[in-house]
């Protein structure tokens, strides 16, 4: 083809009565411009046109299969929601709701007031709020009560939570000015005593989430720091990060974190809890409050469909915790898993290797899972990621190992026809 038999645009566009035709049909006619200008075969401008339109009307945010064996992934979505939480969710989303409405008075309420009863029942605080995740919740918490003022933090706690972003980074932008004491491997009560001066006004504890420190160490108790706090009138926050409403071996639950002396708690709503997306604050009342009214809280406060997602999940953490499908991978026993990743080997002509999940979501960073996965050709991989809808599987040993403890049944079914789809 040469430059004076291209198509204008116009004339390409007309091949489609899509809406995007003429946009996508300048970037085609532009391309093969330049493929020809460089000796090459532009190909076929309306099979590209087609194929460009298909892909701009694709939905960019894609379901995906996590058989990565990590259950909280971040990179994934983190936590995916009960089927309880989807229908509260699809109630309130298709049409109006009481979100800002008090039924009874017949005026405007707050939407902190759906979840508020529910959070104060399973922690034993006597108040909470909702933002819309937990940087959020430290930081209103520390313009709330510590803006211009200064925070007590151990150098052992001065975490990166993700991303690039450090809790001194958070810090800062609250207002507030960072006091480092302790060292980082080792922090005593004392060192708190020592550094509170006039201009202090919380005491910050940031609970190890996603890491331990090991060794020659030593870190003062919740209850130590409540009472170094309570002694000089100072409330004492504790940031949870990923957060827990039941017990987990090796991560303090927000109950007993507000039982051990903390007034605020902190926490995730899409983590360990297994919910939507939050920041949820729990503790003292008249320190909820003035979060609750402090300018920031407008800003990062949670949307309708959030605390829908919320409200349909903390139901389950009291009736029904395993239909929530981060505790329920968190429990599920090697055998169940084992039985899972048995049968998609024998659909697909695989092999079950054993493996070791993890919790993710930089919660229970030393906890291994016993579990199985499928082991099936490395050069599937690939492939498996591209399809649709894609499977995440991990490459180890030269082969591509589906962890079962990540899928459900019905998702092994699927990853068994995505991997048939794509061998030759």
């Amino acid at each position: 083809m040469r430059l004076r038999d291209l198509p204008s645009v116009d004339e390409l566009a007309r091949q489609s009565d899509d809406p995007l035709a003429v946009e996508v049909a300048r970037k085609v006619v532009t391309r093969a411009r330049e493929q020809i200008q460089q000796g090459g075969d532009p190909g076929d401008l309306g099979a590209q046109l087609q194929a460009e339109l298909t892909s701009a009307r694709a939905p960019h945010l894609r379901r995906a299969i996590n058989a990565t064996g990590v259950i909280v992934h971040t990179n994934l979505g983190r936590a995916p929601l009960a089927d309880a939480a989807l229908d509260r969710v699809r109630e309130i989303a298709q049409g109006y709701s009481n979100l800002e409405y008090d039924l009874t008075a017949g005026g405007r309420g707050s939407r902190q007031d759906h979840v508020a009863d529910v959070l104060r029942r399973l922690t034993g605080a006597d108040a909470a709020l909702v933002v819309n995740n937990n940087a959020a919740a430290v930081m209103l918490a520390l313009a709330a009560l510590a803006e211009g003022r200064e925070v007590l933090v151990s150098r052992g706690e001065l975490i990166e939570i993700g991303d690039g972003f450090r809790i001194p980074d958070v810090l800062e932008r609250s207002g507030a000015t960072l006091h480092e004491v302790g060292t980082t491997n080792r922090t005593r009560a004392a060192d708190y005593e020592t550094a509170i001066g006039p201009e202090t006004a919380v005491l910050l504890r940031v609970h190890q989430s996603n890491f331990r420190v090991v060794g020659f160490t030593a870190q003062p108790s919740l209850r130590e720091l409540a009472d170094v706090a309570h002694r000089h009138g100072l409330p004492l926050v504790d940031d949870l990060g990923s957060g827990a409403l039941v017990d987990f071996s090796d991560e303090p639950t927000a109950r007993a974190s507000l039982a051990a002396g903390a007034d605020l708690v902190c926490f995730s709503g899409d983590k360990l809890l297994g919910g939507p997306q939050a920041g949820i604050v729990v503790g003292r009342a008249d320190l909820v409050e003035k979060l609750r009214r402090h300018p920031l809280q407008r800003a990062l406060r949670a949307d309708k469909l959030t605390l829908a997602a919320l409200e349909g999940t903390l139901a389950l953490v009291i009736d029904a915790p395993d239909e929530i499908p981060v505790l329920r991978m968190l429990r599920e026993s090697p055998e169940v898993v084992r039985a899972r990743a048995a049968r998609l080997a024998e659909l697909v002509g695989g092999e079950v290797e054993e493996t070791i999940a993890k919790a993710g979501g930089g919660a229970l960073p030393l906890t291994e899972l016993p579990s199985f996965a499928c082991a099936v050709e490395e050069e599937l991989a690939v492939k498996l990621r591209t399809g649709d809808p894609p499977v995440i599987a991990v490459v180890r040993d030269g082969r591509t190992l589906l962890d079962c403890r990540t899928l459900t049944d019905a998702e092994a079914d699927e990853a068994a026809a995505a991997i048939a789809a794509a061998r030759p």
